[in-house]
Parts: structure tokens; sequence; C-alpha cells
């Protein structure tokens, strides 16, 4: 038996990014990239508050993903991985995360940088970036050892399109 889960989108994140190719695959490479989130005007209430923070997590679906697939080979490596060892949106739950700077508000409309989302997705929901909850010293970071150092420098191709 499989439970039902449903979400029901707070908004929508607008960004420079009106295709899949060519865009950053993480907010490190998208340094500067405006944006803006659009809350549905029911859930404004729960931005009281907000712009005391300097930066917040985005938490929103991959709208554009197809298919799932549980083996992928994701843009920072060559090699065929788990899905759930990547970042890749073609997950079982297509649902991103992404760390953006807040540069303010107005009523239920957020001024964004560092913006890596396709223009366009639904946002699920918001949650403050909180150094002292969220950062931790990592003893490994598996397979992107060696290859997370130029992810500034990468952009999305067209291996995910289509799915």
């Amino acid at each position: 038996m499989t439970d039902l889960v449903v979400y029901h989108p707070i908004g929508i994140i607008h960004s420079p990014y009106q295709t899949l190719e060519d865009m950053p695959i993480q907010p490190a490479g998208a340094e500067g990239a405006e944006g803006t989130v659009l809350i549905h005007p029911e859930y404004s209430t729960g931005l009281r508050d907000i712009e005391g923070f300097s930066h917040l997590y985005l938490i929103y679906h991959f709208h554009q993903v197809k298919k799932t697939r549980l083996e992928v080979t994701p843009f920072l490596d060559c090699r065929s991985h788990g899905v759930f060892a990547t970042r890749a949106p073609v997950r079982p739950n297509p649902i991103g995360i992404s760390v953006v700077r807040l540069r303010g508000r107005r009523e239920n409309e957020l001024q964004i940088l560092n913006v890596d989302v396709l223009d366009g997705t639904p946002l699920l929901d918001i949650k403050p970036y909180v150094p002292d909850f969220d950062v931790f010293r990592t003893e490994s970071i598996g397979w992107l050892e060696h290859t997370s150092h130029g992810v500034g420098r990468h952009r999305s191709d067209d291996r995910f399109s289509g799915d």
C-alpha cells in the first residue's frame, strides 16, 4: 500500500533561465543571477519577519521532469551513479533545493540573488538558512571529492531534457 502525499505550490520562482540548457547546475554557479519569488496571496502572511535573513532555502518541484531514473550520469562526472548520490532532477520525487540570497521583499514578492532555477518553477516551501544549524564539517563528499571544485563553471546541458 502506498501512502499518497500531495503538495500544493505556495508560489512561483522567476529567473533569467528560460530553457534547461546552459543553466547553472548549482547556486555556486549562479552568482549574481537575479530572480524573484512570487508567493500566492493566501500564503503571504507566512513571510512575516523573513527580511531578517540574508539567505533562504527554496524547496521546489522540478516541473519539467517527465521520467525517473535510479542511475544517472550527473553533470560533474562521466560515470553513472545512483540518483540518491547525486543532485540530478530525475528523482522519484522531483524535488529541488537551492540556497539563495534575499535582497528584499515587497509584499508577497521576494527579490533574490544567485538563483539557479528554471523560470516558472513551482515553489513548495521556504526555510531560512541559518549557519549554526546548516553548516557541518564533512569528512567525505563521495565521488564529488575530485570534481566539485569547478561547479561554478559548469552549465546544464540536455542530458535530463525530455525525461
